[in-house]
């Protein structure tokens, strides 16, 4: 360990008493990193807490033992709890609080130094004016804004950082797209010979039924049809109460290969206005007529060429994004080192990250809070927009379906910190 240390500070990467991270030639500063950490802390209490001291201090944790010590227990619960276990409780909390905002600091250094490495960037004024944007879509007074700058523990600058880092992480992850897209004649023609199924229209048939439980009852239905009885009257009379087509006077509507094999094969047999029946099938006798004939179809290759085109574009912009993220996240990792007590997976020194998951492009998924694939988090405000609850979770800024460590998404820029537990701000 000692001679590993020694490589680390011969080589320039040993992180300064002032840090509690290096990320690259950056250092992340304790000062930094204690405004985060009171942020973080201060969302997650439930309105009207005190938001003083709300961080957790180690080692003995005094003010948070004092605060539980203070708090009513649920009821049914021990009513004088042991201050060893509130002090490992006041730990646990500290630890989480401490791992989630490392993570977050560390993959905000990644994505700038990603942007800046790609040669992209954000103006001031584009970043105001979104954050602008989605701060009037939010909050209809500017009062419920100042409540929530004051339930969430951010300032305004704080904001505004999250903000672009949202807008930096769409930037890198069109940057890795860019010409990831282009298709060839030659690619859409072999993806319509593979997949013509696709672009094709089954036949259609229109039908009036009636489903009987017997043989004989099917009879007595055909009979009534041919007597002048309308479908409608016969179906009423006749059709087995669950049968679906009852409320629509036995009005069905099928393409071919889809019912069962009996009555598919006798309704793509019989002629247009030919009475069939009875048909046994698995599900009763059916006597039914034909109403309208649809032949199938198929769309040409100059019909289906666009369709194709932009499945194929997404395929490739997705395989550019899942090469990019799992080396972004081993290469950014290597070049981050963390101070001892201040380890997380996203540091070179720490922790190994969680294996992969099956999501693409990296270990463990998208980490707690992070946005799903597909969409940005269920509840979260609009891009830009002042972040629920205030301060970043585990993960920050985070692909879609990718690593845990901050990688651009897999299609849309994510939240840069979505909400940790404690619910939405008033105005959201």
């Amino acid at each position: 360990m000692l001679a590993a240390s020694a490589v680390l500070a011969g080589c320039g990467n040993a992180v300064p008493p002032n840090g509690v991270a290096k990320v690259g030639d950056k250092v992340i500063g304790k000062p930094e990193f204690q405004h985060w950490m009171g942020t973080v802390a201060a969302a997650q209490l439930p309105p009207g807490e005190d938001r003083e001291s709300v961080v957790p201090e180690p080692p003995d944790f005094a003010k948070c033992v004092a605060a539980k010590q203070e708090q009513k227990p649920p009821e049914g619960a021990e009513q004088n709890r042991d201050p060893a276990e509130l002090k490992t409780e006041c730990k646990r909390e500290f630890d989480a609080l401490k791992d989630q905002v490392m993570q977050f600091l560390i993959n905000a250094r990644w994505i700038e130094q990603e942007a800046e490495d790609r040669g992209v960037d954000v103006p001031d004024e584009v970043v105001r004016r979104n954050f602008e944007d989605q701060k009037n879509q939010a909050f209809s007074d500017p009062k419920e804004y100042q409540q929530f700058l004051e339930m969430s523990g951010q300032s305004e600058a704080d904001i505004l950082y999250r903000v672009r880092l949202d807008l930096l992480v769409d930037e890198v992850r069109k940057n890795v797209v860019a010409g990831a897209g282009e298709v060839t004649d030659e690619q859409v023609k072999e993806y319509y010979d593979k997949n013509k199924q696709q672009f094709a229209q089954p036949p259609m048939r229109d039908l009036r039924l009636v489903r009987t439980k017997s043989r004989a009852k099917a009879k007595e239905a055909r009979e009534a049809i041919k007597s002048g009885d309308s479908f409608k009257s016969a179906v009423k009379e006749f059709s087995v109460k669950d049968e679906p087509t009852r409320s629509e006077g036995g009005k069905l509507s099928v393409a071919q290969g889809q019912e069962d094999r009996a009555l598919d094969e006798a309704a793509f047999k019989a002629k247009k206005g030919e009475l069939v029946g009875p048909v046994k099938a698995p599900a009763g006798f059916y006597v039914f007529e034909v109403t309208k004939v649809t032949p199938g179809s198929q769309q040409s290759l100059p019909e289906a060429a666009d369709t194709i085109k932009s499945i194929l574009k997404a395929q490739n912009e997705q395989k550019a994004l899942q090469g990019f993220v799992g080396e972004f996240e081993k290469k950014r990792r290597e070049d981050t080192v963390c101070a001892p007590d201040f380890l997380v997976s996203a540091c070179s020194n720490g922790p190994e990250p969680p294996p992969p998951s099956g999501a693409p492009g990296g270990p463990g998924g998208a980490p707690q809070g992070a946005p799903p694939q597909g969409g940005p988090p269920q509840g979260a405000p609009p891009q830009g927009a002042p972040p629920q609850g205030g301060a970043p979770p585990q993960g920050g800024p985070s692909p879609q379906g990718g690593p845990s460590q901050g990688a651009p998404p897999q299609g849309g820029p994510p939240q840069s910190a979505p909400p940790p537990q404690g619910g939405p701000p008033q105005g959201e």
